[in-house]
């Protein structure tokens, strides 16, 4: 294995890695912020809701780019897989 193989095998990895938690984050901040901009608007302190809210957030998010994620990871793999070959040499 060449060091410029391992290299691109590593920002494979990385790119993967933020394209899978990369949108599952930002939705929880942007749910996250908007229920604290609600609360202090409106004076309720409860920290259920916020939690809630993120869950419910992450929850739709995951059900809408779960299969662009899951193809993400499967393609990742695979080419990962493939390129066995390439190491043990």
């Amino acid at each position: 294995m060449s060091p410029d193989h391992a290299l691109a095998l590593f920002a494979g990895l990385f790119r993967v890695t933020l394209l899978v938690s990369g949108p599952i984050l930002i939705a929880a901040l942007v749910g996250g912020v908007v229920v604290g901009i609600l609360q202090t608007a409106t004076q309720i302190n409860e920290s259920s809701i916020a939690y809630a809210v993120k869950g419910a957030v992450v929850l739709a998010t995951l059900l809408l780019l779960g299969p662009t994620i899951a193809a993400s990871v499967v393609t990742y793999t695979r080419t990962t897989l493939e390129s066995v070959a390439l190491v043990v040499r």
